[in-house]
Protein backbone atom coordinates (compact mmCIF):
# COMPACT_ATOMS: atom_id res chain seq x y z
CA UNK A 1 0.00 0.00 0.00
CA UNK A 2 1.03 3.76 -0.59
CA UNK A 3 0.52 6.94 0.84
CA UNK A 4 -1.56 8.07 2.65
CA UNK A 5 -2.38 4.34 3.96
CA UNK A 6 0.84 3.86 4.39
CA UNK A 7 3.20 6.32 6.44
CA UNK A 8 6.92 5.04 7.78
CA UNK A 9 7.17 8.12 9.71
CA UNK A 10 4.82 6.79 12.38
CA UNK A 11 7.50 4.51 13.69
CA UNK A 12 10.17 6.99 13.51
CA UNK A 13 7.86 9.04 15.55
CA UNK A 14 9.64 8.21 19.27
CA UNK A 15 12.56 7.04 20.56
CA UNK A 16 11.17 3.50 21.69
CA UNK A 17 9.73 2.96 18.19
CA UNK A 18 12.76 4.49 16.63
CA UNK A 19 15.31 1.89 19.07
CA UNK A 20 12.87 -0.98 18.19
CA UNK A 21 13.28 -0.93 14.34
CA UNK A 22 17.29 -0.50 14.31
CA UNK A 23 18.75 -2.26 12.46
CA UNK A 24 22.17 -1.40 12.73
CA UNK A 25 23.65 -1.53 16.39
CA UNK A 26 27.52 -0.88 17.40
CA UNK A 27 29.39 -2.43 20.79
CA UNK A 28 32.27 -1.57 22.21
CA UNK A 29 32.72 -6.03 21.66
CA UNK A 30 32.91 -4.91 17.74
CA UNK A 31 35.84 -2.08 18.47
CA UNK A 32 39.38 -3.07 17.96
CA UNK A 33 41.79 -0.22 19.68
CA UNK A 34 45.07 0.20 17.79
CA UNK A 35 48.43 1.33 19.85
CA UNK A 36 51.92 1.86 19.33
CA UNK A 37 54.48 0.89 21.14
CA UNK A 38 58.17 2.11 21.85
CA UNK A 39 60.52 1.63 24.28
CA UNK A 40 61.55 2.98 27.35
CA UNK A 41 59.02 4.08 30.22
CA UNK A 42 56.67 6.31 31.17
CA UNK A 43 56.96 7.75 27.27
CA UNK A 44 54.00 9.11 25.13
CA UNK A 45 55.04 10.94 22.23
CA UNK A 46 52.11 13.06 20.74
CA UNK A 47 51.12 11.98 16.99
CA UNK A 48 50.64 15.07 15.80
CA UNK A 49 48.29 14.27 12.93
CA UNK A 50 46.81 12.10 15.07
CA UNK A 51 45.16 14.36 17.63
CA UNK A 52 44.35 12.22 20.94
CA UNK A 53 46.88 9.44 19.90
CA UNK A 54 50.64 8.60 20.80
CA UNK A 55 53.54 6.47 20.75
CA UNK A 56 53.57 4.49 24.43
CA UNK A 57 56.36 3.14 25.93
CA UNK A 58 55.52 -0.43 27.34
CA UNK A 59 54.68 0.21 30.80
CA UNK A 60 51.44 3.24 29.22
CA UNK A 61 50.49 0.37 26.67
CA UNK A 62 49.58 -1.64 30.10
CA UNK A 63 47.83 0.65 31.60
CA UNK A 64 46.19 1.85 28.63
CA UNK A 65 45.02 -1.76 27.88
CA UNK A 66 43.65 -1.83 31.66
CA UNK A 67 41.43 1.67 31.11
CA UNK A 68 40.35 0.33 27.34
CA UNK A 69 39.04 -2.80 29.26
CA UNK A 70 37.47 -0.78 32.11
CA UNK A 71 35.66 0.29 29.19
CA UNK A 72 34.64 -2.71 27.62
CA UNK A 73 36.81 -2.40 24.85
CA UNK A 74 38.65 -5.78 24.82
CA UNK A 75 41.01 -5.98 21.55
CA UNK A 76 44.36 -3.91 20.44
CA UNK A 77 46.08 -3.87 17.75
CA UNK A 78 49.76 -3.63 18.37
CA UNK A 79 52.29 -1.98 15.81
CA UNK A 80 55.57 -1.34 17.03
CA UNK A 81 58.53 0.98 16.60
CA UNK A 82 61.87 -0.54 17.45
CA UNK A 83 64.96 1.39 18.64
CA UNK A 84 66.85 0.13 15.44
CA UNK A 85 65.53 -1.04 12.19
CA UNK A 86 67.23 -3.31 9.14
CA UNK A 87 67.06 -3.94 5.62
CA UNK A 88 64.60 -6.83 5.84
CA UNK A 89 62.70 -6.40 8.77
CA UNK A 90 63.54 -9.49 10.89
CA UNK A 91 64.61 -7.33 13.83
CA UNK A 92 60.55 -7.57 14.66
CA UNK A 93 61.13 -11.36 14.66
CA UNK A 94 63.59 -11.73 17.94
CA UNK A 95 61.99 -12.44 21.42
CA UNK A 96 62.75 -9.53 23.05
CA UNK A 97 62.23 -7.14 20.08
CA UNK A 98 59.22 -4.17 20.90
CA UNK A 99 56.10 -6.73 20.00
CA UNK A 100 56.61 -9.82 21.67
CA UNK A 101 57.70 -7.50 24.85
CA UNK A 102 55.03 -5.66 25.33
CA UNK A 103 52.50 -8.48 24.25
CA UNK A 104 54.41 -10.65 27.04
CA UNK A 105 53.64 -7.10 29.23
CA UNK A 106 49.82 -6.83 28.54
CA UNK A 107 49.57 -10.63 29.19
CA UNK A 108 51.20 -10.54 32.20
CA UNK A 109 48.85 -7.44 33.64
CA UNK A 110 45.55 -7.47 31.96
CA UNK A 111 45.32 -11.42 30.32
CA UNK A 112 41.70 -10.79 29.35
CA UNK A 113 42.60 -8.54 26.83
CA UNK A 114 43.14 -9.93 23.17
CA UNK A 115 46.11 -8.61 21.97
CA UNK A 116 46.32 -9.02 18.15
CA UNK A 117 49.49 -8.04 16.26
CA UNK A 118 50.15 -6.18 12.93
CA UNK A 119 53.19 -8.27 10.71
CA UNK A 120 54.56 -6.20 8.17
CA UNK A 121 58.16 -4.66 7.48
CA UNK A 122 57.69 -1.02 7.09
CA UNK A 123 58.04 -0.16 10.64
CA UNK A 124 61.13 -2.36 10.68
CA UNK A 125 63.13 -1.64 7.80
CA UNK A 126 65.63 1.41 7.08
CA UNK A 127 64.11 1.87 3.55
CA UNK A 128 60.38 1.99 4.82
CA UNK A 129 58.99 -0.82 2.62
CA UNK A 130 57.32 -3.73 3.57
CA UNK A 131 59.86 -6.39 2.47
CA UNK A 132 63.09 -7.10 1.30
CA UNK A 133 64.34 -5.16 -1.91
CA UNK A 134 65.70 -6.89 -4.39
CA UNK A 135 67.06 -4.62 -7.52
CA UNK A 136 64.84 -1.31 -5.55
CA UNK A 137 61.64 -3.45 -5.64
CA UNK A 138 60.33 -5.55 -2.64
CA UNK A 139 60.54 -8.81 -3.54
CA UNK A 140 57.78 -11.13 -2.78
CA UNK A 141 58.78 -14.69 -1.68
CA UNK A 142 62.20 -13.50 0.93
CA UNK A 143 59.52 -11.67 2.31
CA UNK A 144 57.03 -14.08 3.27
CA UNK A 145 59.90 -16.09 5.12
CA UNK A 146 60.43 -13.09 7.50
CA UNK A 147 56.56 -12.42 7.70
CA UNK A 148 56.66 -16.05 9.00
CA UNK A 149 59.32 -15.42 11.70
CA UNK A 150 57.64 -12.25 12.64
CA UNK A 151 54.40 -14.59 13.67
CA UNK A 152 56.39 -17.18 15.21
CA UNK A 153 57.93 -14.75 17.89
CA UNK A 154 54.30 -13.09 18.38
CA UNK A 155 53.41 -16.23 18.75
CA UNK A 156 55.56 -17.44 21.30
CA UNK A 157 55.23 -14.15 23.19
CA UNK A 158 51.50 -14.98 23.61
CA UNK A 159 49.44 -13.27 21.13
CA UNK A 160 45.77 -14.20 20.45
CA UNK A 161 46.18 -13.30 16.90
CA UNK A 162 48.29 -12.24 14.09
CA UNK A 163 47.48 -9.67 10.89
CA UNK A 164 49.86 -9.94 8.25
CA UNK A 165 49.40 -6.03 6.37
CA UNK A 166 51.82 -6.42 3.97
CA UNK A 167 50.25 -7.46 0.41
CA UNK A 168 52.48 -10.13 -0.34
CA UNK A 169 51.16 -12.95 -2.49
CA UNK A 170 51.08 -16.15 -0.46
CA UNK A 171 51.73 -14.65 2.49
CA UNK A 172 48.80 -16.13 4.69
CA UNK A 173 49.95 -19.55 3.24
CA UNK A 174 53.04 -19.35 4.30
CA UNK A 175 52.11 -18.06 8.11
CA UNK A 176 49.63 -20.82 9.02
CA UNK A 177 52.35 -23.57 7.83
CA UNK A 178 54.98 -21.53 10.13
CA UNK A 179 52.59 -21.32 12.78
CA UNK A 180 50.97 -24.94 12.64
CA UNK A 181 54.52 -26.58 12.16
CA UNK A 182 55.15 -24.72 15.47
CA UNK A 183 52.21 -25.92 17.60
CA UNK A 184 49.96 -23.01 17.10
CA UNK A 185 47.44 -24.80 15.34
CA UNK A 186 44.63 -22.92 17.31
CA UNK A 187 46.27 -19.28 16.40
CA UNK A 188 44.01 -17.44 13.83
CA UNK A 189 45.25 -15.51 11.06
CA UNK A 190 43.16 -11.50 10.45
CA UNK A 191 44.52 -11.06 6.77
CA UNK A 192 44.66 -7.40 5.46
CA UNK A 193 43.25 -8.93 2.30
CA UNK A 194 42.23 -6.24 0.60
CA UNK A 195 44.31 -3.30 1.19
CA UNK A 196 44.25 -0.66 -0.74
CA UNK A 197 47.10 1.84 -1.88
CA UNK A 198 45.77 4.81 -0.42
CA UNK A 199 46.29 8.16 0.51
CA UNK A 200 44.65 8.22 3.56
CA UNK A 201 47.52 6.58 5.24
CA UNK A 202 49.23 9.66 5.98
CA UNK A 203 49.13 10.13 9.30
CA UNK A 204 49.79 6.56 10.45
CA UNK A 205 52.94 6.64 8.69
CA UNK A 206 53.73 9.57 11.54
CA UNK A 207 53.05 7.44 14.05
CA UNK A 208 54.40 4.41 13.00
CA UNK A 209 57.54 6.39 11.31
CA UNK A 210 57.07 3.75 8.48
CA UNK A 211 57.10 5.78 5.07
CA UNK A 212 58.82 4.77 2.27
CA UNK A 213 62.04 6.30 1.85
CA UNK A 214 61.71 6.50 -2.04
CA UNK A 215 58.75 5.49 -4.47
CA UNK A 216 55.40 4.34 -3.43
CA UNK A 217 53.72 1.04 -2.37
CA UNK A 218 51.58 0.45 -5.44
CA UNK A 219 53.40 -2.84 -6.65
CA UNK A 220 52.32 -4.74 -3.74
CA UNK A 221 48.65 -2.51 -2.31
CA UNK A 222 45.97 -2.55 -4.59
CA UNK A 223 44.90 0.12 -7.25
CA UNK A 224 42.00 1.83 -5.50
CA UNK A 225 40.02 1.67 -9.08
CA UNK A 226 39.38 -1.86 -8.80
CA UNK A 227 36.86 -4.20 -7.20
CA UNK A 228 36.90 -7.70 -8.68
CA UNK A 229 40.70 -7.56 -7.73
CA UNK A 230 39.62 -7.39 -4.27
CA UNK A 231 37.33 -10.24 -4.86
CA UNK A 232 40.48 -12.46 -5.76
CA UNK A 233 42.87 -11.26 -3.20
CA UNK A 234 40.08 -11.82 -0.31
CA UNK A 235 39.21 -15.30 -2.02
CA UNK A 236 43.20 -16.07 -2.51
CA UNK A 237 42.95 -15.73 1.35
CA UNK A 238 40.42 -17.55 2.65
CA UNK A 239 41.82 -20.50 0.50
CA UNK A 240 45.26 -20.17 2.08
CA UNK A 241 44.12 -19.88 5.45
CA UNK A 242 42.73 -17.02 6.75
CA UNK A 243 40.35 -16.60 9.23
CA UNK A 244 38.91 -13.30 8.83
CA UNK A 245 39.51 -10.88 6.24
CA UNK A 246 40.00 -7.08 5.87
CA UNK A 247 39.50 -4.16 3.56
CA UNK A 248 41.84 -1.05 4.62
CA UNK A 249 40.71 1.77 4.26
CA UNK A 250 36.81 1.83 5.53
CA UNK A 251 35.23 4.97 4.26
CA UNK A 252 36.04 4.99 0.42
CA UNK A 253 35.78 1.58 0.38
CA UNK A 254 32.12 0.69 1.73
CA UNK A 255 31.29 -0.96 -1.61
CA UNK A 256 34.21 -3.23 -1.14
CA UNK A 257 33.19 -4.42 2.47
CA UNK A 258 29.30 -4.99 1.20
CA UNK A 259 30.56 -6.96 -1.62
CA UNK A 260 32.96 -9.07 0.05
CA UNK A 261 30.02 -9.94 2.70
CA UNK A 262 27.73 -10.79 0.79
CA UNK A 263 30.32 -12.41 -1.38
CA UNK A 264 32.20 -14.82 1.13
CA UNK A 265 30.16 -14.17 4.02
CA UNK A 266 33.26 -14.75 6.22
CA UNK A 267 33.94 -13.13 9.34
CA UNK A 268 34.99 -9.49 8.36
CA UNK A 269 37.19 -6.66 9.63
CA UNK A 270 37.31 -2.96 8.24
CA UNK A 271 39.93 -0.78 8.92
CA UNK A 272 39.12 3.16 9.87
CA UNK A 273 41.96 4.21 9.45
CA UNK A 274 44.15 7.67 10.56
CA UNK A 275 43.18 9.75 7.78
CA UNK A 276 39.86 9.12 8.06
CA UNK A 277 40.22 9.59 11.87
CA UNK A 278 42.36 12.92 11.56
CA UNK A 279 39.56 14.60 9.37
CA UNK A 280 37.14 13.89 11.77
CA UNK A 281 39.30 15.75 14.65
CA UNK A 282 40.54 18.44 12.44
CA UNK A 283 36.96 19.20 11.50
CA UNK A 284 35.85 18.96 15.38
CA UNK A 285 38.54 21.33 16.10
CA UNK A 286 37.21 23.87 13.86
CA UNK A 287 34.24 23.74 15.11
CA UNK A 288 32.28 22.30 11.86
CA UNK A 289 31.15 19.36 13.08
CA UNK A 290 29.25 17.43 16.30
CA UNK A 291 32.06 14.72 16.45
CA UNK A 292 30.30 12.30 18.44
CA UNK A 293 27.50 12.74 16.15
CA UNK A 294 29.55 12.20 13.48
CA UNK A 295 31.77 9.44 14.88
CA UNK A 296 28.70 7.27 15.49
CA UNK A 297 27.40 7.86 12.10
CA UNK A 298 30.70 6.71 10.49
CA UNK A 299 30.79 3.70 12.76
CA UNK A 300 27.46 2.58 11.63
CA UNK A 301 27.88 2.81 8.01
CA UNK A 302 30.84 0.79 8.59
CA UNK A 303 28.81 -1.96 10.28
CA UNK A 304 25.78 -1.51 8.05
CA UNK A 305 28.19 -2.15 4.74
CA UNK A 306 29.16 -5.70 6.82
CA UNK A 307 31.41 -5.26 8.60
CA UNK A 308 32.18 -7.63 11.91
CA UNK A 309 34.48 -5.81 13.62
CA UNK A 310 36.01 -2.42 13.17
CA UNK A 311 39.70 -1.45 13.76
CA UNK A 312 39.53 2.29 14.86
CA UNK A 313 41.15 5.06 16.51
CA UNK A 314 38.01 6.10 17.90
CA UNK A 315 37.25 2.78 20.01
CA UNK A 316 38.56 4.58 23.42
CA UNK A 317 36.16 7.86 23.02
CA UNK A 318 33.32 6.04 21.55
CA UNK A 319 33.10 3.78 24.61
CA UNK A 320 33.75 7.32 27.05
CA UNK A 321 30.79 8.80 25.24
CA UNK A 322 28.36 6.18 25.44
CA UNK A 323 28.13 5.82 21.54
CA UNK A 324 28.80 2.03 22.20
CA UNK A 325 28.19 0.11 25.20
Amino acid sequence: MAFPITRLRRLRSNSITRDMMRETTVSAANLIMPLFAVSGTNIKNPIPSMPGQYQMSIDLIVEKCKHLNSLGIKSVLLFGIPDHKDETGECAAHDHAIIPETIRAIKAQVPEMYVIADVCNCEYTTHGHCGTLVNGDVDNDSTLETLAKQCVAFAKAGVDMVAPSDMMDGRVGRIRKALDDNGFTNLPIMAYSAKYASAFYGPFRDAAESAPKFGDRKTYQMDPANSNEAMREIDLDIIEGADIVMVKPALPYLDIVRRAKDTFNMPLCAYNVSGEYSMVKAAAANGWIDEKRIVSEILLSIRRAGADMIITYHAEEAAQWGIVK
